[in-house]
């Protein structure tokens, strides 16, 4: 992180400016980003201050040194992404801004672009030579960072790949998932493996089911172009969902770092089998800026599946993800098996549930039954919690800032193999291909009224 050229294409879009920029700022400020230089390139006519002052506004109390360095230290290129004369340019510009600050040339090249304009910048970023062919541990070293999603389906996703792998090594290749760096979700496979209350009960003979729900209050947030030609399934489905479903489902690895993790989570990803699913369309959606009159794209997915292997045989997984509902929450519900109630009274007693909530606040609880005081035989739960942001608080750092830093490292954990990646594709299209059917849903509702036929039939109930 000390001797390090960024270029960011795609700077002046929503990405950029809400989490690179402010990401990088945050880095500067804990001094851990400090011999640098920024590049942003984007296809607008605009200038450095004007972009660094969308950033500013957003970030509230700002760090005058800090902020001064960063200004220093940004520039900005006009690019079409499109144009190899326009990527040239941009080399012969950092060639000349490494020279001018001594930096080695040790690059990382951000796409914060549409996966549309991944195989034109991957070529364009080669004939340029503003990223070039590396070896392993070949200096100054050189990678290139693909933002989610990386295509539409799996036809796109090895269109893509091909153009990436034709050019590049697979070590300098960042597929990046950064839901994968949130604090919360980097801790789940290191709590779950290192400590022995948790491992021996997690399979089919203990759990019963596993929830996983990422819901949003907003809605599309003017982003109809982009969301209307993806969908929850492709925009949160495919990739934040099925990658934690990797890490609860995922065997024990050699080792919590790079390629043991990966060969795990894709191996759970093959076993997957889609089971049972309705889809959902918030009222009005088709009202919205950019959004197709008769779209039939789904703000809403609740989807039923099942991991076809020993540990999991049996367990049914329910993932859930929606626009335009009640409350914003991103959480794991794993509720284990009930026990023979031994009780004379007050059976059966409840079952025990984990729950991982990743946000809005970022807490392990374990649900226990216990004894009502004054009352002999009456149960009732109670919660064992660890809250992270009580006990760590301002030390957690942002997800993005965590991208940034494992990627200047070289970490290969928080970037998403394209084997996991065709897996997820895999699963995605055979849902799409299962046609559910298409539910409408009011705003700030919990979604179709379908969802509770769902739950009748499943046996089963979304736990709030």
């Amino acid at each position: 992180m000390n001797d390090l050229t960024i270029v960011l294409l795609g700077v002046t879009g929503d990405l950029a400016r809400r989490k690179l920029l402010p990401a990088l700022y945050n880095l500067i400020v804990q001094k851990k980003c400090i011999d640098f230089v920024i590049v942003g390139a984007a296809i607008e006519q605009t200038n450095p201050s004007a972009i660094l002052q969308a950033v500013k506004d957003g970030i509230g109390k700002i760090d005058e040194a800090a902020w001064k360095l960063l200004e220093d230290r940004f520039f900005y290129e006009q690019l079409n992404f499109t144009n190899e004369s326009d990527f040239q340019r941009v080399t012969t510009r950092v060639q000349g801004l490494e020279k001018q600050f001594g930096l080695a040339g040790n690059r990382m090249v951000y796409l914060a672009a549409a996966a549309e304009f991944f195989c034109p910048i991957t070529a364009n970023l080669a004939a340029s030579q503003l990223v070039t062919r590396k070896k392993v541990d070949e200096a100054p070293w050189q990678r290139i960072v693909y933002e989610k999603p990386f295509g539409h389906d799996l036809q796109s996703a090895h269109e893509i790949n091909e153009c990436i792998e034709d050019l590049f090594e697979e070590h300098q290749i960042y597929r990046i998932d950064h839901f994968l760096t949130k604090e919360l979700v980097s801790n789940i496979a290191l709590i779950r493996f290192t400590n022995c209350v948790f491992e021996p009960l997690w399979n089919n003979r203990y759990i019963d089911q596993v929830q996983i729900v990422i819901n949003e209050k907003i809605a599309i947030e003017g982003r109809g172009d982009y969301y209307d030609k993806y969908g929850a399934l492709s925009d949160v489905m495919q990739n934040h969902m099925l990658e934690l479903l990797a890490l609860i489902g995922m065997e024990s690895p050699k080792k919590l770092s790079g390629e043991f993790v990966r060969d795990r989570r894709v191996q759970v990803l093959k076993d997957v089998q889609v089971i049972d699913g309705i889809l959902g369309q918030y009222a009005n959606y088709t009202k919205e800026k950019s959004v197709a009159k008769d779209s039939k794209t789904e703000t809403f997915a609740a989807i039923m599946l099942r991991v076809d292997n020993p540990r999991w045989a049996g367990v049914p997984f329910y993932l859930k993800t929606g626009k335009c509902l009640e409350k914003k929450e991103t959480v794991i519900h794993i509720k284990f098996k009930s026990v023979d109630c031994l009780l004379t009274h007050d059976c059966p007693v409840p079952s025990n549930w984990l729950t991982i909530e990743v946000s809005p606040e970022a807490t392990f609880s374990l649900s226990l039954n216990a004894k009502k005081p004054g009352r002999n035989e009456q149960v009732v739960p109670v919660s064992m919690e660890f809250c992270h942001s009580c006990l760590f608080g301002s030390q957690t750092p942002e997800s993005y800032e965590v991208v940034i830093e494992e990627v200047a490292r070289g970490e290969k954990s928080i970037s998403v193999r394209f084997d996991e990646i065709e897996q997820c594709w895999r699963i995605i299209d055979t849902v799409r291909e299962k046609g559910f059917e298409l539910f409408e849903y009011a705003c700030d509702s919990k979604g179709p009224d379908a969802l509770k036929q769902f739950e009748q039939k499943h046996g089963m109930r979304w736990r709030s």
